[in-house]
């Protein structure tokens, strides 16, 4: 249903019109087939590429054209994300193109550019932003229905920052209807205060930071469509090595979600030597459901207070690195990699870090202390890696199930050697497999000097050592190939 609330009225006394429906729609991107709004032609005057503007909302819903002959069309459809766009475009009369198809419905439009905004009084028009609020709102999720309130690069936004009073002021006034409720409360109030005169110039400086940091992440709800397990498995049988365990938990975990559609109530915590591959799981994991991933370096960190951010009351306050890390993503649906779970525990005297990480876990809602506002992490996805699980506290260690990956034997090394580390890293140089050949004792000198490490860092080192190694003879001594005996390896590694 539409969604103007139309308690002004035109100058001449005339009740105003609102022409069209709403539909929603999750489409990424528009075409004529899921186009932004449906124009009436039955005029038949609409063509591919027309310029004008959109009336304002409180006369009549419809675009007037600028041709030879001035005319309109009613708005008959737009998509639910675009409504209060629409309402901005009229309001402040900014001047469009309009690109679309004809089809037996009306005018398609799948696209809206800015034009020449001389007349316009909206600073926030100028740079890319028309173009960076299509789409936002694209990739933003359709409003509940029960709510009534391949361009060329310089037509993108995707460099658009929300830095200014102004351009904050129309986002919100576009993209409303895309916020959780409390995260849009929370932006009017900090507006509010980044407008006063009657606070500190510190104040309205923190409250722009904190609107510019919020806003820049795409909400999204956490809902999860279906996942092909084959295609999950054949990715990880690409990334990982053995690690069957892993594998097999993950490939649950995907049956779980397309049983459900939502992410299940625990991360994964996995737990094995340094080099095994830990954190390749996680990316893995990512690439998986298709998500953005973050991650948090617990070894670096030995302040709570670093992750949540400091009071605003400080002049050097700031947001926490968990609030950095959602913007840096700038999704609200991700992968979380927390890496070295264990050295969280480790805190100087101003608290334990781990403890701040119980409510992103428990996917209730991350408060920063800088942001002071809750942010959703229903949408979020943990994996953990540790060395050792028995520093980790027993609180943080329910939140998980928890894999352990045992170090590689001599004979899993070899193979990881020659069926995954060394092909991938001729490939990385442009180099042919028969250029680089090692003989079985080769081999064997290659495992033989790297069982004294856990992990596979060293298998793979050692297979970029003699791959460049080969490589120079190949170019400088003008050989083919390069043969790597026992005697060759210890002369080329000790």
């Amino acid at each position: 249903m539409p969604v103007f609330d139309f308690k002004d009225k035109p100058a001449d006394g005339a009740v105003a019109v609102c022409t069209y429906t709403v539909f929603y729609s999750d489409a990424s991107i528009a075409d004529d087939k899921h186009p932004i709004m449906v124009l009436d032609n039955t005029c038949g005057k609409l063509k591919h590429h027309t310029g004008g503007l959109f009336v304002n909302p409180i006369k009549r819903t419809s675009f007037e054209f600028e041709d030879e002959e001035k005319y309109s069309a009613d708005i008959l459809r737009i998509d639910a994300r675009f409504t209060s766009l629409l309402k901005w475009l009229g309001e402040n009369h900014i001047k469009v193109r309009l690109s679309g198809a004809v089809t037996s419905e009306g005018y398609a439009v799948y696209k809206i550019r800015e034009q020449a905004f001389g007349n316009s009084n909206k600073l926030s028009s100028e740079n890319g932003f028309l173009q960076y609020m299509i789409e936002r709102l694209l990739s933003s999720d359709p409003p509940s229905e029960d709510i009534t309130d391949e361009d060329d690069k310089e037509e993108r936004g995707d460099s658009m920052k929300l830095t200014s009073i102004q351009s904050i002021t129309d986002f919100l006034a576009c993209a409303d209807t895309t916020l959780p409720d409390n995260v849009k409360l929370w932006a009017r109030r900090n507006l509010s205060v980044a407008k006063s005169n009657e606070v500190s110039p510190e104040e309205r400086r923190h409250a722009l930071r904190a609107l510019s940091t919020m806003l820049s992440i795409k909400w999204k709800n956490n809902y999860f469509t279906d996942i092909d397990p084959v295609e999950a498995r054949k990715i990880l049988d690409e990334e990982l090595y053995g690690m069957d365990k892993v594998k097999q938990r993950i490939i649950e975990t995907i049956i779980q979600i397309n049983r459900t559609h939502t992410l299940p109530a625990y991360g994964l915590l996995i737990v094995g030597p340094a080099g095994t591959g830990k954190s390749q799981v996680a990316y893995a994991v990512a690439r998986i459901l298709k998500l953005s991933w973050t991650t948090l370096d617990m070894s670096s960190i030995n302040d709570p207070e670093q992750l949540t951010g400091s009071s605003r009351v400080y002049a050097n306050a700031k947001p926490g690195i968990i609030m950095e890390a959602f913007a840096q993503a700038g999704e609200s649906k991700l992968v979380f990699i927390i890496n070295e779970l264990d050295k969280a525990n480790e805190g100087k005297g101003n608290g334990n870090p781990a403890d701040v990480l119980l409510t992103l876990l428990d996917n209730l809602g991350f408060t920063d202390n800088y942001m002071e506002c809750m942010i959703p992490t229903d949408g979020v996805y943990p994996i953990a890696t540790a060395n050792d699980k028995s520093k980790i506290s027993a609180p943080i260690m329910s939140r998980f199930a928890v894999i352990e990956i045992p170090d590689y034997t001599a004979e899993e090394k070899k193979i990881i050697f020659n069926d995954f580390a060394l092909p991938k890293i001729l490939k990385r140089m442009s180099m042919n497999k028969d250029e680089v050949k090692l003989t079985d004792d080769g081999l064997d000198a290659v495992i033989e000097l790297c069982s004294g490490t856990s992990g596979i860092r060293d298998v793979e080192q050692v297979a970029e050592h003699i791959a460049a190694n080969a490589l120079y003879q190949i170019e400088v001594n003008h050989v083919t190939s390069v043969t790597y005996d026992s005697a060759a390896i210890h002369a080329l590694i000790d």
